[in-house]
């Protein structure tokens, strides 16, 4: 297989599986073409931790290769997201003085504010992800997306941190590398996600990406056009699974089974009591269970964990900020019922998210579940634009100074 520059690959190492995408930039347009798509069991990994370094490794190799033989090219550079409950954010306030004599704010003021907004102490097993600007203020004057060439003499900047815990990055990184690709960037998954789903409205009027995955449920409230809050709740679609697996004492795998085919976590959208066939642990007799069984049973459990995310945007003063509504993403996102009680929890408007943005292989990944690894190939695309656009401006900066220093050197 060929190696192309051109291509962006977007991982997501998930509980249950590991998804892998490939993506071809259109030299004109700029714009990403799916080729190719790699999905693989995960047994690596425990409620959005790695516990078993040689499975996950070989559950990436599988996505990996089957995502290379679709696009008839290999890989050796990939973005990969990171979730968890020990993922930590927080917002953060920083003020640097404007540094040239006539109070013009040049790239090199934002870097300082920036770096500034970094500085905070934090223990000695964490490390900062993402410092995503909310704002920039200038000497009072609020709501600033880019400060560059304004006059001022005081640089403000309200940012969102994201933390990770640095052995648990370092594991991700080592397992990634271990399967032969090399990790561009570690990416918190609803920032990742929130690129392939939401739309500019909705950024704006406010909204919550709710992505539920099987070992836990990362938040993001956006607002303004940027995340405002965010957090990971220690409850996903393998609780409700293990819930019913645990009342109906059957094994894990029927119980998984049922959730997804019979399931229903709302009882005003069962319209009959028809039974379902659940096998017995240990070859026991199988028995009938009336829908309306399974829904006593998922129901509490998926009321729990909407309310706790409502609970913990209330706790944050964030409750009020939904006038965009609620987007519903991953596996978990897709029982039946969840979006209706969503609905009702959070007195909004609410949606499944799926992924946009993208051409080529759309129709395979048009669903919540691949939302994530579809959100990684719109980050590395808009980060390389950035990286792109700061070499240009350095470039150009080079060659003003390289022209000054030639028409002096003409003069002498």
């Amino acid at each position: 297989m060929a190696k192309y520059d051109q291509v962006l690959v977007g991982i997501d190492i998930g509980s249950s599986h590991v998804r892998a995408l490939i993506a071809q930039r259109d030299d004109e347009s700029g714009e990403l073409s799916v080729v190719g798509k790699g999905l693989a069991p995960n047994r690596g990994t425990r409620r959005g931790n790695i516990v078993n370094v040689e499975a996950t490794v070989e559950s990436l190799k599988a996505a990996i290769q089957e995502a290379e033989v679709m696009a008839g090219v290999e890989v050796d550079r990939a973005y990969v997201g990171i979730a968890g409950s020990d993922v930590k954010s927080v917002n953060a306030r920083a003020m640097v003085s404007v540094a040239r004599k006539d109070r013009e704010i040049t790239p090199q003021d934002v870097k300082r504010v920036l770096e500034a907004a970094q500085s905070a102490s934090l223990p000695s097993d964490r490390e900062i992800l993402h410092a995503v600007p909310q704002e920039f203020v200038v000497d009072e004057q609020g709501g600033i997306a880019d400060p560059v060439g304004m006059l001022g003499s005081r640089l403000e900047v309200n940012v969102h941190l994201v933390t990770g815990n640095q052995t648990r990055t370092k594991t991700l990184q080592t397992c990634a590398n271990r399967a032969g690709v090399e990790v561009l960037e570690v990416v918190f998954e609803p920032l990742a996600t929130a690129e392939a789903v939401l739309l500019p409205d909705e950024r704006e009027l406010g909204v919550l990406l709710l992505d539920v995955g099987a070992g836990g449920t990362e938040f993001a409230l956006f607002s303004d056009g940027e995340i405002q809050h965010s957090a990971v709740l220690p409850i996903g679609a393998s609780h409700f699974t293990n819930d019913l697996a645990m009342v109906l004492r059957t094994p894990f795998a029927e119980a998984e089974r049922i959730k997804i085919k019979h399931g229903c976590c709302l009882a005003s959208m069962i319209d009959d009591d028809g039974g379902v066939s659940v096998p017995a642990v240990a070859g026991g007799a199988t028995r009938v269970v009336p829908r309306r069984e399974l829904c006593a049973i998922l129901g509490p459990r998926a009321e729990e964990m909407l309310s706790l995310v409502r609970e913990n945007l209330i706790k944050n003063g964030m409750d009020d900020h939904l006038r965009g509504g609620v987007v519903l993403t991953g596996g978990g996102a897709q029982l039946d019922g969840l979006l209706e009680m969503a609905e009702h929890v959070f007195s909004a408007a609410v949606r499944y998210g799926v992924p946009t943005g993208l051409g080529g292989l759309v129709d395979v990944i048009n669903s919540p579940t691949w939302c994530t690894a579809s959100g990684l190939l719109r980050y590395g695309l808009l980060a390389e634009r950035s990286q792109s656009r700061h070499k240009k401006r350095q470039w150009s900066m080079r060659s003003f100074v390289g022209s000054l220093r030639r028409v002096f050197s003409d003069l002498l």
